[in-house]
């Protein structure tokens, strides 16, 4: 059967980047096109720029984007890099950019990729599949210590102290291989009361070494440490984030731009002389609605922030 993507938020984002039909506008996480295509869509003489670490997503573009290619530059690489990607292409500045956060549905749905723990497969989780890191790696080669840091920082696992341990005792015995293996093991880590809730055991587990992997928060403090300079006057950037450590980066970074003056508050006059560098399009993050979490429950996390420099 043919996967059916839903963008999430997608009237939100078209509506907040304030399309202009001949501007240059980035889609820094193409993923299955849902959003890139329309966008595309509503330019005439402009330019879209996707980038995706994920061959995949690049390779079915030209399918999913038919109507616009010609309008369309697709990009391999990771949006942590956007400046050195632009650079490449000789773009100096652009009118908008949207980055997605989330996982690509169909990445997670493909059990042979490993990043699911319902499925039985080798453990990966790569999004690019050229990079030289693998969960594999991480699982099998990395200290008890870090394996316990990333289980609690990135997953938020308060049994990660457990897991980590359990990770450790049985890689001693023979290396893990596969997440139906790593998923037991997590699974036997934790309590009995734990094992007995709604959520998968796994899933924070899962989550932790999959942010590792692929460097998540590391690529989402690289884009927003350049994004903002290859924006143009009046240029809006969008963010969708998913949980919590993405989304506090994106909220810290915007209201830094937003606030301009980094002088101590018991200053009375500002020495430093910064201005602020952008408006905050809404005070608050734009959620999914009833309609559309009734459609796409993946919505359900989902927050977007835009804001517009000045």
């Amino acid at each position: 059967m043919e996967y059916i993507h839903k963008p999430v938020l997608l009237q939100e984002c078209l509506e907040g980047l304030n399309i202009r039909p001949e501007g240059t506008y980035v889609d820094g996480t193409l993923g299955r096109g849902g959003h890139s295509r329309e966008i595309a869509r509503r330019l005439t003489r402009g330019r879209l720029i996707c980038i995706d670490r994920d061959q995949a997503a690049l390779d079915a573009a030209p399918g999913r984007l038919a109507e616009s290619m010609d309008k369309v530059t697709l990009v391999h690489g990771n949006f942590g890099d956007i400046a050195s990607l632009l650079e490449g292409l000789g773009v100096a500045a652009v009118e908008g950019m949207l980055f997605d956060l989330g996982v690509s549905s169909p990445q997670l749905d493909d059990g042979s990729r490993g990043f699911s723990y319902q499925y039985d497969a080798p453990l990966d989780m790569r999004m690019d599949q050229s990079a030289p890191l693998t969960a594999y790696d991480v699982v099998n080669g990395w200290s008890q210590e870090e394996l316990k840091r990333i289980l609690w920082q990135y997953g938020e696992e308060r049994y990660s102290g457990l897991i980590a341990a359990a990770i450790v005792r049985e890689r001693d015995k023979a290396p893990i291989g596969t997440t139906g293996q790593l998923a037991e093991i997590i699974r036997q880590a934790m309590p009995a009361k734990a094992r007995r809730e709604k959520q998968h055991p796994a899933k924070r587990s899962f989550q932790a070494i999959r942010i590792a992997v692929n460097d998540e928060l590391g690529e989402v403090e690289r884009m927003l440490n350049s994004a903002l300079d290859l924006l143009k006057p009046g240029g809006r950037v969008a963010v969708i984030s998913f949980h919590s450590l993405e989304d506090r980066l994106v909220k810290t970074a915007f209201a830094q731009w937003a606030r301009g003056c980094t002088c101590p508050p018991d200053f009375p006059v500002c020495v430093c002389g910064k201005k602020p560098r952008v408006k905050l399009v809404g005070r608050r993050p734009i959620v999914a609605g009833q309609a559309e979490l009734e459609e796409n429950p993946r919505a359900r996390s989902a927050k977007l922030r835009l804001a517009e420099k000045l």
